[in-house]
């Protein structure tokens, strides 16, 4: 296998994915709780569902359910009425669950990398970015990017707060314009 420069960089990435993985198993969590925290400390209003969880992590709706069970256990999620579909609920991170994520095991990585020179750490994340979204494509999987990046985004829009979306028809916030989002879809260059 790792006889290309494909193969060792495949060897490298699991090897990587061991190492996090393995450091995730911190504060009582297991690495899907600490990745469904940091999804929606990271994801938009209109993002934050167990559907949406469920599509970004590429699991079981039964493992998601057990993963948001465990959290809300924990106090650190809630669940909300949707205010436009009460039949749906939106999650929410508690203040315990901000907190929790201020010891997140993850840091360890980020800071391994803050120690690479600056090109190398953009050029790797491009990289990855691409690899992962080249990925995501060829098993048909929402890439989740950030509001700002997306066709349906407009800036300072006159319907927005300063920004809009024109999927949803919804108003966005700057905040709103950094997260990510179920219903990105790259902008054409």
């Amino acid at each position: 296998m790792d006889k290309t420069d494909a193969g060792r960089t495949a060897v490298l990435l699991e090897r990587v994915g061991r190492l996090i993985n393995q450091e995730a198993h911190a504060d009582g969590l297991q690495p899907v709780q600490w990745e469904a925290l940091r999804y929606l400390d990271r994801a938009n209003r209109f993002s934050r569902t167990a559907g949406a969880l469920t599509a970004y992590l590429g699991l079981t709706k039964g493992t998601v359910s057990q993963t948001l069970k465990a959290l809300e256990s924990k106090a650190l999620i809630r669940k909300e009425p949707d205010k436009k579909d009460r039949r749906s609920n939106r999650l929410v991170l508690t203040a315990r669950g901000r907190r929790q994520l201020v010891n997140d095991p993850l840091a360890a990585t980020a800071g391994a990398l803050e120690g690479l020179p600056k090109q190398t750490q953009r050029e790797l994340g491009e990289g990855l970015s691409e690899f992962l979204n080249g990925r995501l494509g060829a098993e048909q999987r929402q890439p989740f990017g950030q509001c700002r990046d997306c066709r349906y985004f407009a800036r300072k829009h006159p319907e927005g707060n300063p920004h809009y979306c024109q999927l949803l028809h919804e108003q966005l916030n700057a905040a709103d314009s950094e997260a990510i989002c179920l219903e990105q879809e790259p902008a054409t260059s």
